[in-house]
């Protein structure tokens, strides 16, 4: 295989990352983000999509077939993030597809649990079981702000499809 060839093999893979990762797609499924969420430009790790809404954001995680870890340790993981948390979880079927949710607030201490913990903020979350491995909504912030979109962040669960 010449140098010209293997390049433009090189640039097809790329080209078709970025847009994998632009794209409200990934492993099969496909939602439509809100009007009014932003969509962030750029990747980032493990990441399928990111939207900003006001002082909160919206990640959109996809970590391969079987990969990501079982769906009450994923929880158990989110409610830990949180002190003095209070959680809810719920189960629910949208378009053929199991999904199971969590709703935790307190004073979130992030992914790492380092830094100075912020009081008031809340979580909404969900796992989306696919075969192809599955999918993981998680809209974090302030009370306030999680609290005046948790329609639209419904509305995006709603919209996901195979």
């Amino acid at each position: 295989m010449d140098n010209r060839t293997m390049n433009l093999r090189s640039y097809i893979l790329v080209f078709s990352s970025v847009l994998l990762l632009a794209a409200e797609t990934v492993a099969g499924l496909k939602w439509t983000a809100p009007a009014g969420w932003k969509a962030e430009s750029g990747s980032r790790p493990m990441r399928a999509a990111t939207y900003t809404v006001g002082d909160a954001e919206c990640a959109v995680y996809f970590f391969g077939q079987g990969q990501g870890g079982g769906i009450q340790a994923n929880l158990d993981r989110w409610e830990s993030q949180f002190q003095g948390s209070i959680s809810k979880t719920g189960k629910r079927t949208i378009h053929g597809l199991p999904v199971t949710t969590i709703d935790v607030s307190g004073s979130y201490d992030g992914m790492t649990g380092g830094g100075a913990p912020k009081p008031g903020y809340r979580m909404l979350g969900a796992i989306v079981e696919n075969p192809a491995g599955n999918v993981f909504f998680k809209f974090t912030g302030p009370a306030k702000t999680i609290a005046a979109n948790e329609a639209k962040f419904n509305q995006l669960l709603d919209s996901v499809t195979k």
